[in-house]
């Protein structure tokens, strides 16, 4: 859907500057743009790899597993079903801390571990979701994943300082206020359904 909403947007912007005869402005503008996709590329990637490479080190050093272990009390509220000591809730743990550090490339493949450990543990269990379904967990951790609280906007921080802003961390107080009310948000909403869930399926099992 999102490959046919570009190209017709772009399709559109050609259409447009070659009806009022400025097809070699909207040239022009391709090639600058590619040029400057080029460039933010290479400069994204350089911070990528900083910032992954610190995160493997804390990993290493075992800083990241000391800040999980921090994280239980958080994890045991947000995911009382996973079983203490779990794989997932150590992958999960990770995600979260990469998501405050506002690497959202480490996070992806803590979450995907994270997803998969879900799904196995779902699997183990007597009565499992059917096949392809989401269960309680998987949709908790979805909500806190795409929230995303964040102490330090790095992808934005990089942008920002990439286009010449005079102060690019000016973006972390708005940021964390805003991830903060996502968050807040999202975990209300997980808990309300989650109560609404289990209070219908003791009607059910009333009638039933």
């Amino acid at each position: 859907m999102l490959n046919y909403l570009w190209a017709g947007m772009m399709l559109i912007g050609i259409l447009w500057g070659a009806f009022h005869g400025n097809l070699a402005a909207v040239t022009e503008g391709a090639l600058e743009s590619a040029k400057e996709a080029v460039t933010l590329c290479i400069t994204m990637l350089g911070i990528m790899s900083f910032w992954c490479g610190i995160l493997k080190i804390g990993e290493e050093a075992g800083l990241i597993e000391a800040m999980t272990r921090k994280m239980k009390p958080v994890i045991r509220f947000l995911f009382p079903e996973i079983p203490e000591d779990h794989p997932a809730a150590a992958h999960i743990s990770t995600n979260m801390i990469a998501n405050m550090l506002g690497l959202g490339w480490a996070a992806t493949p803590a979450g995907l571990k994270a997803m998969e450990s879900l799904q196995k543990l779902e699997e183990s269990r007597k009565n499992p979701v059917p096949h392809g379904t989401a269960n309680n967990e998987m949709c908790t951790f979805l909500i806190i994943n795409i929230s995303s609280l964040q102490l330090i906007p790095m992808n934005m921080i990089a942008y920002r300082s990439q286009y010449g802003s005079v102060n690019p961390s000016a973006i972390v107080g708005p940021a964390l206020l805003a991830t903060t009310i996502s968050t807040l948000a999202g975990v209300l909403f997980v808990k309300i359904m989650q109560k609404r869930f289990i209070i219908l399926s003791c009607i059910q099992k009333k009638r039933e």
